[in-house]
């Protein structure tokens, strides 16, 4: 797997995660993924940097470094094409072992 798919698995990764639980800290994201805080933040600056996801803090509320992660409509639409693009590897994936089965 090279940088570049390596990379779009971990921000698909981290774009699923947000689209389920945007309320997420940092580190239970990270936790949850398996990344460093270092990686997930890096993923996240990515992610904003490409205007797929906006970061808010709660005005309201007293814990002022309280973040929401927000996919954009250009986060919705990357997350899909690289969900398309991880589903047809895993189907070539798939018919290169069938092929070495039936050998």
């Amino acid at each position: 797997m090279n940088k570049s798919t390596k990379n779009g698995q971990d921000h698909l990764d981290v774009m699923r995660k947000i689209s389920k639980n945007p309320n997420l800290s940092q580190r239970s994201l990270a936790k949850e993924l398996g990344f460093s805080l270092g990686k997930l933040n890096y993923c996240l600056k990515e992610l904003k940097l490409k205007g797929f996801i906006k970061i808010s803090n709660f005005n309201k509320s007293k814990n002022k470094i309280k973040y929401i992660y927000v996919l954009t409509p250009g986060g919705i639409s990357e997350k899909t094409k690289l969900t398309i693009r991880f589903m047809k590897r895993k189907m070539q994936e798939f018919d290169e072992l069938k092929k070495e089965m039936d050998i």
